[in-house]
């Protein structure tokens, strides 16, 4: 009676942890999916309209299936969210081969951009659009972006966001122009010489002080030491200096030569 009683308590035991094992899962599970909530699903129709779209105006250099071919890349699982940026912004598509696609007139409606996210979305799992709530800056840290930015985006788009030379031709574009839901598009997705910043290697809310940074202050300030001279960094001052001095100094040496004779 007794061995009887004992088996039976560790068998009761071995039950209980599982128990506790599948409710801790089940929560984690519940938890995870509230917090983290996958966008809503495009509809049939848009991807079948997305798709047409594509095999008419994109299979041409990513591919019937949109494998990849020698003159473009593949899109299966780039996500919606890159193109979204490169259509919306009229890199693609492009009209000619280039070392860098340029920001130009977008080709498509903003129905058809969707169509066209909704089908390469469609193609394997990748960074969606970001939502109304991913672009608020309402509460970001205004001096936390402007270390992240200096810490991560000046080396290449310049300390005040009007972009720079890369190499072989290439070059980091200008912000000035750059809306809130491309900014953070384009840190998802990495779109041509640029590194992606993944959510799990920066968070969405430095996205959203970086953003905020860039709006409220590149954007949108002022030039507290007068001409900015296009804010593009010592070069184009001490060209301008140079000219200007130089310039000066001839005048001068004219004038004064005038007075002597």
């Amino acid at each position: 009676m007794t061995s009887t009683s004992v088996r039976r308590h560790r068998a009761t035991g071995l039950v209980v942890l599982l128990a506790a094992l599948v409710a801790t899962g089940v929560g984690y599970a519940a938890v995870t999916d509230s917090a983290q909530a996958a966008p809503p699903q495009a509809s049939e129709t848009q991807v079948q309209q997305g798709r047409q779209l594509f095999l008419e105006g994109c299979a041409t250099c990513h591919g019937l299936a949109a494998q990849g071919t020698d003159s473009g890349p593949g899109l299966i699982g780039v996500g919606a969210a890159s193109v979204d940026f490169q259509v919306t912004t009229g890199r693609m598509p492009l009209s000619a081969p280039a070392v860098q696609a340029p920001r130009k007139t977008p080709q498509y409606t903003p129905e058809q951009v969707t169509a066209l996210a909704a089908y390469v979305a469609s193609l394997g799992a990748g960074p969606a659009i970001p939502s109304d709530s991913d672009l608020s800056t309402t509460d970001a840290n205004l001096a936390e972006g402007g270390e992240l930015f200096r810490t991560n985006c000046a080396q290449c788009h310049n300390f005040a966001g009007k972009g720079g030379a890369l190499s072989d031709g290439k070059y980091a574009p200008t912000l000035m122009n750059a809306t809130p839901r491309e900014m953070v598009e384009a840190m998802l997705t990495g779109p041509q010489n640029m590194p992606n910043f993944p959510n799990a290697t920066l968070p969405l809310e430095k996205k959203q002080a970086i953003v905020k940074y860039i709006t409220d202050n590149l954007q949108n300030a002022a030039a507290p030491g007068g001409l900015a001279l296009g804010s593009y960094g010592p070069v184009t001052e001490g060209v301008f200096i140079w000219t200007a001095g130089i310039g000066a100094l001839l005048l001068a040496a004219v004038w004064i030569g005038a007075k002597v004779r």
